[in-house]
């Protein structure tokens, strides 16, 4: 089952292009990534499949449902943790997700389930009335997927969500992340880390406002360098030979 589907897509501001005529789907508890350089399309197309854009032509669903004529119901079924906000440092931790569930409109009862639930998901360890200001980086940005996930939406949209933090805690992040995938959520995500990006299914290549390539990182790395061994060869390789055209 596709929980996305995308049908030649476009974006267009004026006469610029943000996004041009791009295709794509992603499964059911598929870790997706998307990458490409600043201005690459990655960013506007995730606000038309958030229901936060309307394109400009084409078509794109959520679960099946249109972003074009329900942009409502898409929102229920997405979560969305932004790089750069998500949590008010000046509010603690409570604070912060209970405000989440109010936008979300979560009864108490689900709430407070869901909040405890997520808090041992990612192994929290401090007070819940700590601020936001006072936890390590790499601790807020658990607690930002868990006011993400709140509203238990199928579908989870992660930018860059572990740039800034330390090595120790990309590499927790990440495993949270198959966790998610392992329990049936789809996790539609963008870095600027290639290590990251091994992590991978399927990894969609941006340039321009254009889709270059879609494969898994294996098959992008044989299809870019046929003529070396693929364990010769780094994603890193690949963005740079297929992004940057070097």
């Amino acid at each position: 089952m596709n929980v996305v589907e995308v049908q030649e897509l476009s974006v267009k501001f004026g006469d610029y292009y943000a996004v041009n005529n791009i295709s794509f789907s992603v499964e059911k508890g598929e870790i997706f990534g998307f990458l490409g350089a600043n201005g690459a399309g990655k960013t506007t197309t995730i606000r038309v499949l958030c229901g936060l854009l309307l394109p400009s032509h084409g078509k794109a669903s959520i679960c099946g449902i249109d972003v074009l004529t329900d942009s409502f119901g898409v929102k229920q079924k997405v979560g969305y943790m932004s790089q750069k906000f998500t949590l008010y440092d000046d509010m603690t931790v409570r604070e912060n997700l209970a405000f989440t569930a109010s936008l979300r409109k979560l009864d108490d009862k689900k709430f407070k389930e869901q909040k405890e639930k997520l808090l041992q998901f990612i192994r929290f360890r401090e007070s819940e009335n700590v601020l936001v200001r006072e936890i390590p980086g790499g601790v807020k940005q658990q607690v930002s997927l868990v006011a993400s996930l709140l509203h238990d939406p199928e579908l989870v949209f992660l930018d860059e969500p572990t740039a800034g933090v330390s090595p120790a805690y990309r590499q927790r992040f990440w495993a949270l992340i198959q966790d998610l995938a392992n329990e049936g959520k789809t996790v539609f995500v963008t870095t600027h880390y290639m290590d990251e990006a091994e992590h991978c299914e399927r990894i969609a290549l941006m340039r321009a406002g254009e889709l270059i390539a879609l494969d898994s990182p294996l098959d992008l790395k044989k299809n870019s360098f046929p003529d070396k061994n693929p364990e010769d060869v780094t994603l890193e390789d690949v963005f740079i030979f297929q992004v940057e055209g070097k």
